[in-house]
């Protein structure tokens, strides 16, 4: 999960909720959404490299429509192909000793497709 700061410009590596359960993983992100008072989620769809949706995007397309069930805050889906891949690189190029372990892939993936939302002026 990523946050954008409060003008809605820079986006950064929040949390990572490791699913479980999909009942606690909702609370889990309707309470980041109440605490830090998200005016918009935006979900990373895994299209296929050819554009098409498969059975991982359906997956993630059926969550997000339980998720809505529990907020009222507007969702959007971006296309997160090949984000995991620049994460891991990025990750990879800053590795300091004091960053090893702290940020997963995951939350630097989150954080570029949030940046990417930011960057095309989709903010509302």
């Amino acid at each position: 999960m990523a946050l954008s700061d409060p003008q809605g410009i820079l986006a950064s590596p929040f949390t990572i909720i490791d699913r479980k359960d999909e009942k606690l993983d909702i609370e889990a992100i309707t309470s980041i959404v109440s605490q830090k008072q998200v005016e918009q989620i935006i979900v990373g769809l895994p299209y296929s490299m050819d554009g098409s949706i498969g059975g991982q995007a359906d997956k993630v397309r059926a969550f997000t429509r339980k998720l809505c069930e529990h907020t009222e805050v507007p969702v959007q889906f971006r296309d997160e192909r090949l984000t995991t891949v620049s994460a891991k690189r990025l990750r990879q190029a800053v590795r300091h000793k004091k960053t090893r372990g702290k940020i997963r892939h995951d939350a630097i993936a989150a954080a570029l497709i949030l940046q990417g939302y930011l960057d095309e002026g989709c903010k509302e």
